[in-house]
């Protein structure tokens, strides 16, 4: 039987890129392509009203709290999906691949599947310094914390939805990808990775490209998994 699929994109300025992931994203798999307008000020919205998607507005900025919105509209439709996948709107990912991403749900395998750029190929400079080195030690910390064998807190990634409600995510900023892999591992949820390839996004990052938004977001991280032991 052929599963609900549902997407949901985060976005906060990405007129360059959203476009090309929509595009991009498989039409015959997904059902729903909801773009959230994170407080844009450029035409993200336009260019995802124009292909298509599905746009919500969170007018109050947090990565966290995008993803919440677009929650919380998938839980008042008429129709459950299956599985909701979240991606970026900035094209460093290959929505292409979401097809090997489901595949593990879609078989009964898993709950929860992270989309591992570690594990895949990641072109040269698509990842900082500091941002492999913030994965290498918040998964650690997982492993040592949960019990739980992650290589990479990747955006792209694909969870049951009845599942991911019972997660009853928090965590409106930077601390939202390793909080839904915390509490799937003290839920005992069946998590896997497969691996995602990565390059280099289309224009800047409002997190890795600053060393404010480095910090901050590195402590959220570390907070995250300890506010949960």
């Amino acid at each position: 039987m052929r599963k609900i699929i549902k997407v949901i994109i985060p976005a906060f300025n990405e007129e360059n890129g959203v476009g090309q992931v929509i595009r991009e994203i498989p039409s015959d798999l997904v059902d729903e392509i909801i773009v959230v307008n994170n407080a844009s000020t450029d035409a993200t919205e336009r260019i995802a009203v124009g292909l298509g998607a599905t746009v919500l507005r969170e007018p109050v900025p947090g990565y966290g709290r995008a993803c919440l919105k677009g929650i919380d509209y998938v839980t008042h439709c008429p129709t459950q999906p299956d599985i909701i996948v979240f991606l970026d709107a900035d094209h460093s990912d290959y929505p292409e691949q979401m097809r090997m991403l489901v595949k593990p749900i879609v078989d009964g395998n898993a709950d929860l599947v992270i989309g591992s750029r570690s594990l895949g190929r990641r072109e040269k400079g698509s990842m900082t310094f500091q941002q492999l080195f913030g994965n290498w030690l918040a998964t650690g910390l997982l492993r040592l914390f949960y019990d739980v064998r992650f290589s990479d807190l990747g955006p792209f990634r694909a969870i049951k939805f009845a599942p991911l409600l019972e997660l009853n995510m928090q965590d409106k900023t930077y601390g939202w990808t390793v909080e839904m892999q915390l509490k799937a591992a003290r839920k005992k949820f069946r998590c896997v990775e497969v691996p995602v390839d990565y390059r280099k996004r289309i224009g800047f990052s409002k997190i890795s490209g600053t060393l404010k938004g480095t910090l901050m977001a590195g402590y959220k991280i570390i907070a995250t998994i300890f506010k949960y032991l």
